[in-house]
């Protein structure tokens, strides 16, 4: 596969949240908005980016929602694993359709639909131009996706982590509820712990820290801004160490 020389990032790790599949529906997956993301996927994928991605399950079932009350918390958690393999599953079939290779690894085996994550086998993939998408999270209970997420791009020496919202960036505040929020165009991971800012949990924070691995949070359904963050254009917001 053909890299581009253009590229500032050539091994990404793409964290999608559970709730973006959904599109405007209250549970599931949204065909068209799966169809999307799958052609934003594409077009850094034919710029020759190595893409390891990471997708929540919120859409389907989250561990810690209203449906889960009452329920024993490892138990709600390991449900909303299994709904990241269907997240996966499904994104799969849509970069497939694209004729894009794609290779889906579980924390969690089940070998008749998905390979276990294997680090050696992931990056070997990468390296053969194939998509990697990580379901099951960890594999363990209490810990979120963005920390799957930061965890995996560590193993696999990803360059960034781009954390796909539905918002433009990082905010002071709830933009959504606070006309008034300001943006940052970047912030330190420290600052981003110290003022609570709902980028992602601490514990991926610190991870991302710890392996200065730097993280772009970014609007996914600003058409063509995937493959702007690539060619390092400025998207969004950027945390990282101290020369934020």
């Amino acid at each position: 596969m053909k890299v581009d020389n253009n590229i500032k990032y050539k091994r990404v790790l793409l964290k999608l949240s559970g709730e973006a599949l959904m599109g405007k529906q209250n549970f599931g997956i949204d065909g068209d908005v799966v169809k999307y993301i799958a052609e934003e996927i594409k077009g850094i994928y034919d710029l020759g980016v190595q893409i390891g991605i990471v997708v929540g399950g919120g859409n389907i079932f989250r561990g810690v929602s209203e449906s889960a009350k009452g329920m024993d918390r490892v138990s709600a958690d390991y449900m909303g694993m299994l709904a990241t393999v269907i997240n996966s599953l499904a994104l799969q079939n849509a970069l497939e359709t694209l004729g894009i290779p794609t290779r889906v690894q579980t924390a969690i085996e089940m070998r008749q639909i998905a390979e276990p994550f294997i680090r050696r086998r992931a990056v070997r993939h990468l390296e053969k131009g194939r998509v990697v998408i990580f379901g099951a999270g960890t594999g363990n209970p209490y810990f979120t996706t963005d920390t799957a997420a930061t965890l995996r791009a560590s193993e696999i020496n990803a360059d960034v982590v781009i954390k796909a919202t539905k918002v433009d960036g990082v905010y002071d505040s709830d933009p959504m509820k606070n006309k008034d929020a300001v943006k940052f165009d970047s912030i330190k991971y420290i600052d981003v712990l110290t003022k609570g800012l709902k980028v992602m949990d601490s514990t991926a924070i610190s991870m991302c820290m710890d392996n200065k691995i730097p993280i772009i949070v970014f609007d996914l359904f600003g058409k063509g801004n995937l493959k702007d963050i690539i060619l390092g254009r400025k998207v969004g917001t950027l945390v990282e160490g101290e020369n934020a």
